[in-house]
């Protein structure tokens, strides 16, 4: 996954400027029908009882995975094919954090669940 140039500059702020950067409390999940790029962009997903999804990680080594299981709710419209994740510092709205590109992608249409499996959303550094 990639870091957003709002993350990225917030790191660098913090290592190298002493200026403290404070995590946020809840991380949030959304899901991308056109691809994300470092000062945002792409397309997040907008269907019927589409919501971004609260997520857990712990880290080891350089890598840090979701700890559950982030499943959304049930599609209620047609919500495109996924292809990308992103990780978000609120619920709406709010700065991406973190961005990649799915395995596979998934067409997701009504009542359809969208579900990535713990261990499986990884963030790694270099």
């Amino acid at each position: 996954m990639s870091f957003s140039n709002y993350l990225e500059t917030k790191v660098l702020d913090h290592v190298f400027g002493a200026t403290a950067y404070t995590a946020p409390a809840t991380l949030y999940v959304g899901l991308y029908t056109a691809t994300p790029n470092d000062a945002g962009g792409g397309t997040e997903v907008s269907g019927t009882a589409y919501e971004r999804q609260s997520a857990a990680f712990t880290t080891s080594g350089d890598t840090t995975s979701n700890t559950a299981a982030i499943e959304f709710p049930t599609a209620g419209s047609n919500w495109g094919t996924v292809t990308h994740v992103g990780v978000f510092d609120a619920s709406t709205s709010g700065n991406l954090l973190v961005y990649g590109t799915l395995a596979t992608s998934k067409l997701v249409e009504s009542g359809d669940v969208f579900r990535i499996p713990a261990g499986d959303l990884d963030i790694s550094l270099d």
